[in-house]
């Protein structure tokens, strides 16, 4: 192939291939993820017992199997306009680098002020707590990201923004909590005195550095003891992943316009928005015996929920206040290592992608973060994006995918989620520059305390 015939850098939609719907992948799913429990009855949890923790819309969505398409609304897609379409990138200088003549793209969701791709479900859902005329939202943020989003998103919309963050990322990402503040949201370590839940944690766990189920429990009850306000995920939940569907319909979009297939597609996994948004259309044709995909979620050897976990109905939550999902889990009360240095520390996995991975359409990986931020320092330097550590999973593995095609000489495509930037990750980067970080990995007998404390009930054997 000769230059003028190489595919673009990077390839842009026009406004008008935009998409206009989400695309929901339980519509094809011919067995459904199991519906989320009420912890007391066991029995699934109602429209009526969701509302009072959800927005109504949001919560129609969260139970909504069987509509493929979800249309956008008007004043959501106007916003999407500001930074998407993202664009698609051809990485040829990650190519040349690695010798390898597999075709690397990745999705960039990093051209927002929040640096991520959450942005795409933060202000879906604030839209609609607005259009339920509704105060405010509340709630969790890992290494910040969903934070940043939703402060963004809040702010737009007039909105309160309650954020409880993850302790140890609240001490570590400083910058991220400014541009909240920035942003008008207020920003509490987490595990925090202000809540029955955190201090209960906190006399149970003293000198704990937070876990986002920490973070989820508090945000919970706070959003359910003060009128007017709600609570807001940013992943794992079903309606979630149908916000981040946008990421994979214009990547596939993109590729149809230019006639190219992935053979490979990759996405770092913590509790799945990225990973699912990104496979979500290119999954739905899987689904539906149309094509097939080697589809691949990339998760932190320290977390490892995927790999290591059990299938089973686990709260999502350290509180154990909300319900009850099956999912892939270390059990609620799992706390990754506080040398762990990015996001992707969710105790589960969404309960889509649990399913998916249960009925083998497809597969996971552990990568340890010294790998990790290796595989990042190299992508920076040739391709001139300083990438999140989260996003950092999905290049290991990318890479390591492209070197394997070119031991064996196959010119396999490659498609990988660049989920955001990691300009406010610098003491991470420190870390691994200074030859201070290493990589924990737990221990079976580790795991088993979180395991002991996953619910025990009839038919929930794991």
């Amino acid at each position: 192939m000769n230059q003028e015939e190489k595919i673009p850098y990077k390839i842009y939609l026009e406004e008008s291939e935009m998409p206009k719907s989400w695309y929901n992948m339980r519509a094809d799913m011919k067995v459904k993820p199991a519906p989320l429990l009420n912890p007391g009855t066991l029995k699934p949890m109602t429209f009526e017992e969701l509302s009072g923790v959800f927005c109504d819309d949001l919560v129609a969505q969260e139970l909504d199997d069987n509509t493929a398409f979800i249309e956008i609304p008007e004043e959501i897609r106007n916003f999407y306009k500001m930074y998407r379409p993202s664009p698609l990138v051809r990485a040829y200088c990650l190519e040349e680098k690695l010798q390898t003549p597999a075709k690397i793209y990745y999705k960039f969701e990093g051209n927002n002020t929040s640096g991520s791709h959450k942005l795409n479900s933060a202000i879906a859902q604030a839209y609609y707590a607005k259009k339920q005329g509704l105060k405010g939202v509340t709630t969790e943020t890992g290494a910040g990201q969903w934070g940043t989003a939703l402060s963004m998103a809040c702010a737009y919309l007039g909105l309160d923004c309650k954020v409880y963050m993850v302790k140890v990322s609240y001490e570590q990402k400083p910058f991220r909590r400014e541009v909240m503040r920035t942003y008008g949201a207020s920003v509490t370590p987490s595990p925090s005195d202000s809540t029955n839940v955190g201090r209960k944690i906190l006399a149970e766990h003293p000198g704990t550095t937070g876990s986002l189920g920490c973070a989820i429990s508090e945000a919970v009850e706070v959003a359910t003891t003060n009128d007017g306000y709600r609570y807001v995920l940013g992943s794992v939940l079903n309606q979630v992943l149908l916000h981040q569907s946008v990421i994979g319909l214009e990547s596939k979009i993109a590729m149809d316009k230019y006639g190219i297939t992935p053979d490979i597609i990759i996405g770092c996994a913590g509790g799945g928005s990225n990973l699912g948004g990104l496979i979500a259309p290119f999954m739905g044709e899987k689904l539906r015996g149309e094509k097939d995909y080697r589809i691949i979620a990339v998760e932190p050897a320290s977390c490892p929920s995927f790999t290591r976990g059990k299938f089973a109905y686990d709260f999502c939550d350290t509180g154990m206040i909300c319900p009850l999902a099956k999912m892939y889990t270390l059990g609620s009360g799992f706390i990754p290592s506080p040398n762990h240095a990015g996001g992707l520390r969710f105790h589960g996995m969404s309960t889509v992608l649990s399913q998916l991975y249960h009925d083998g359409f497809m597969e996971a990986k552990a990568v340890e973060q010294t790998a990790v931020f290796e595989a990042a320092e190299m992508f920076a330097r040739v391709e001139g994006i300083l990438p999140a550590p989260e996003s950092s999973h999905a290049i290991r593995a990318a890479i390591d995918e492209a070197l394997k095609c070119k031991e064996t000489g196959e010119e396999k495509t490659i498609l990988f989620g660049l989920t955001g930037t990691g300009y406010f990750d610098m003491v991470a980067y420190e870390k691994f520059h200074n030859g201070e970080m290493n990589d924990h990995i737990p221990t079976d007998a580790e795991l088993q305390v979180g395991f002991d404390g996953i619910p025990k009930f009839p038919g929930n054997e794991f």
